[in-house]
């Protein structure tokens, strides 16, 4: 699943790297906790190899109203 945005490709590049050991659980917030949470290293190894060519700098989260 690729990122939809810099902001995501970057956010899944910390909880990987948390996720590693590279860095501690405690430094991560908001997205990249919960995707470190929720997510495989499979998973956001793939999200976070995602070229930032091309991409908007954040996405508008749609309503389901």
């Amino acid at each position: 699943m690729p990122a939809k945005s810099k902001a995501q490709q970057m956010a899944a590049g910390a909880a990987l790297s948390a996720k590693r050991g590279e860095r501690p659980m405690r430094s991560l917030k908001g997205a990249s906790k919960s995707m470190a949470k929720s997510m495989s290293e499979t998973e956001l190894s793939d999200m976070a190899s995602t070229k930032q060519k091309g991409k908007p700098k954040h996405v508008s989260q749609e309503r389901a109203d």
